[in-house]
């Protein structure tokens, strides 16, 4: 479990670098064009596909078992840094708003294909353990 956990947090920390810069460009770029939700549609597949390919690296290096227990471990400690990081990074940002603020973004319809998006990063520790195992 020690190697799903230190996997959890690489994941996290890799996934979170990235997520930053594509949110800047997206931001800066992209949002003011065509509008934060197309923005975050057409960045959900370069984060997507890089967040993939994150995941097989950081798993083989740290050898994490292909069982489904470590697995999820791993994309849940993830996940969970990830929106940890998140709200911090946007009460820093945002002149220390609410965490209520926080939340009712995430209900907006870019917020949900975000959080969609980061389910599905969640679970491609466990994607990937079951394609080993076969």
């Amino acid at each position: 479990m020690k190697r799903a956990l230190i996997a959890g947090a690489l994941y996290f920390a890799g996934a979170f670098a990235l997520g930053f810069a594509l949110g800047v460009l997206r931001t800066a770029l992209v949002e003011p064009r065509v509008g934060k939700l197309l923005a975050v549609l057409a960045e959900l597949p370069l984060m997507l596909t890089a967040c993939w390919f994150l995941c097989r690296g950081v798993t083989e290096i740290v050898e994490v078992p292909a069982t489904a227990g470590a697995r999820l471990a791993m994309g849940l400690l993830a996940f969970a840094l990830l929106l940890a990081a998140e709200a911090a990074l946007f009460r820093l940002l945002f002149a220390l708003r609410p965490l209520d603020d926080f939340v009712a973004d995430l209900v907006t319809p870019a917020g949900l294909a975000g959080l969609a998006a980061q389910g599905l990063f969640a679970l491609f520790p466990l994607a990937q353990g079951r394609r080993a195992a076969s």
